[in-house]
């Protein structure tokens, strides 16, 4: 038993040195200390001579040093023993090509194909060699052959990815379709690898190849597949009305559920197209067989009817919350409902004390740990919003122990800290932020940083934090819709307390308001200030960003919205705002988008 302990041990102390060996000769290899890698990799290879890793690596090493014949006697020996691997004759073949030996080499390359002609299962690691050398049309050759001669073989996706390093589109998208035809599990995994060719702009190379290919798949055989992936196609290229048609298409055939439909209405809710969204959730409505489905088709109605809607239209917007309701009742079957209409209530309608009262009764039914948690959300957010913040607190504190360890409790944990910033309390805030800048969601890790950054930078220069909190109130004055109280406050602190580190968020801020009340010029100049004063500052690019899109959008004035957004590409290249200023700068100097 001693013996065999002993044994055991001996063996897992060679095993440990020969990793680290291996890690250290790799990393030699990496630093181009390659005479120091060459040592370890000899006696690595010495002491496994079965590990073709080792091998390969002893190979490139002597490579690396130009030692050439070194390397085509280790791999001669190799191919002149009893078990032959066929991959070694593409290594014999480039370490020819390295000395310009190029019918050598291709003599070797040739030998290694029919290799696979006799033993398709070769195929992979031979493919996958040609391909580490880029030799792709060698690679191409391997796996072509390999399928013609063993139909149980599939190596498409291998080809679709050379093809698409190739450029080759068209058999790219061939073989990646083919795969799904094949396998339709890949279908998610092939969408993923399209979205590296495929663009918004419907008339690019690869969106043409695509839609053709497609087209054509369903003229001669109309599968829903293909009818999946035009409307995937069209979703791209933000043409939500050809995507219902797809999607459309799709339920006709099948009679299943409204999945893909329903899927479809939310992104294009969320890109703001509420004129095709309005005619996809009708159709899901018409179509739904449960009463639960119909409901949430009337939710995304309702959703859709806010956006769109000015103040004259909420009488209107109340009267088809209630009569929803009516119909669908006032159960925790439409908790989801009733959060939104009492979120209308209280931010739009001016019916704050209705709003608290409905959602305090519809806590008192039955619902889960996360419908109590999202009505108290809403609850407490109104509640700041009317300024009763101690009571909001509470809430929020209750929603973090209901659901502690749902997304929705970090969601919470930040409120608090936004409930306490509002409220002037600086301090506790801090500590809920500092917490929240290590959450697992990036969005409100995000929020968090950004408005700790806020405090702290403006809590430096003043002590007493007087602009600090005169801009936590601007803050609160903006979120209850009084653009016009915000804006004097916001003047405020530009007349009183200027130069101080405050100044850059606040005209920053005024803009913002500036723009929403239609208030163009003004808006334009303070974005102007922020660009001559605060070039450098973390402001900046919001600056930059802002005008441009002010000029583009509204003052009509695209020669100055190009100059800005080129501003960005060139001085801001990790600014969040650079893929979209680059995108927008490219359309207005009239450049085929791709």
């Amino acid at each position: 038993m001693r013996i065999f302990i002993f044994s055991i041990l001996f063996i897992l102390t060679i095993t440990s040195v020969s990793a680290q060996n291996e890690a250290l000769a790799k990393n030699y290899f990496e630093q181009g200390e390659y005479e120091k890698a060459l040592t370890i990799y000899e006696k690595l290879y010495k002491q496994t001579p079965n590990r073709l890793d080792f091998f390969i690596a002893l190979v490139e090493v002597n490579q690396q040093l130009e030692n050439f014949t070194v390397s085509e006697k280790l791999l001669q020996e190799k191919l002149n023993s009893r078990m032959i691997n066929p991959q070694l004759y593409v290594e014999l073949g480039y370490n020819y090509s390295l000395q310009q030996k190029d019918s050598l080499a291709n003599a070797n390359y040739n030998k290694a194909i029919e290799y696979t002609l006799e033993s398709p299962n070769y195929s992979y690691s031979i493919g996958k060699a040609f391909s580490k050398y880029s030799l792709l049309d060698y690679a191409i050759t391997t796996y072509e052959k390999a399928m013609e001669n063993d139909t149980n073989k599939n190596y498409d996706i291998q080809l679709a990815e050379i093809y698409g390093e190739q450029g080759k589109l068209e058999k790219m998208f061939a073989s990646y379709i083919n795969l799904i035809e094949k396998n339709p599990s890949y279908k998610s995994s092939a969408k993923r690898k399209f979205s590296s060719f495929i663009k918004e702009e419907p008339t690019t190379e690869a969106n043409t190849i695509f839609r053709k290919i497609l087209l054509q798949k369903l003229q001669s055989n109309p599968d829903v597949l293909y009818n999946d992936l035009l409307s995937w196609l069209f979703i791209q290229q933000k043409e939500f009305k050809k995507a219902f048609t797809q999607e459309k298409a799709i339920y006709k055939r099948t009679g299943e559920e409204l999945s893909g439909i329903a899927n479809l209405a939310l992104v294009t809710i969320a890109e703001e197209d509420y004129e095709n969204a309005k005619d996809i959730v009708t159709f899901i409505i018409e179509h739904s067989y449960t009463p639960e489905a119909k409901l949430q088709g009337h939710q995304y109605l309702m959703k859709i009817a806010l956006k769109t809607a000015t103040k004259k239209d909420y009488p209107e917007i109340e009267k088809k919350f209630k009569a929803l309701l009516d119909e669908f009742g006032y159960g925790s079957q439409t908790y989801a409902l009733q959060v939104d209409y009492n979120h209308f209530l209280a931010f739009n309608a001016e019916k704050k004390e209705d709003a608290i009262s409905n959602l305090k009764t519809l806590l008192k039914d039955r619902l889960t740990s996360f419908q109590e948690a999202r009505v108290k959300m809403e609850l407490a957010d109104i509640l700041v919003f009317d300024e009763k913040f101690n009571q909001a607190l509470i809430y929020y504190s209750q929603i973090q122990k209901k659901v502690k360890n749902d997304v929705l409790a970090q969601e919470a944990r930040f409120k608090v800290a936004q409930t306490s910033y509002y409220k002037g309390d600086f301090e506790w805030a801090q500590i809920q932020l500092d917490v929240l800048r290590k959450s697992a969601s990036q969005l409100i890790a995000n929020d968090a940083m950004e408005l700790s950054l806020m405090i702290r930078d403006n809590s430096l220069e003043d002590s007493t934090q007087t602009a600090l909190k005169k801009y936590a109130r601007a803050d609160l004055l903006a979120l209850q819709n009084k653009d016009s109280e915000a804006i004097q406050q916001l003047e405020d602190i530009l007349t009183n307390h200027k130069g101080e580190k405050i100044e850059d968020e606040a005209l920053l801020k005024q803009a913002e308001l500036f723009e929403k009340t239609e208030q163009l010029q003004k808006a334009e100049t303070n974005y102007n200030k922020l660009i001559e004063l605060y070039p450098d500052e973390i402001v900046a690019d919001d600056a930059y960003f802002r005008l441009a899109k002010l000029y583009e959008d509204k003052l009509v004035k695209p020669d100055k919205a190009k100059d800005l957004y080129e501003q960005i590409i060139y001085n801001f290249a990790d600014s969040i705002y650079f893929v979209e200023a680059r995108k927008r700068f490219r359309t207005l100097r009239g450049d085929a988008i791709e």
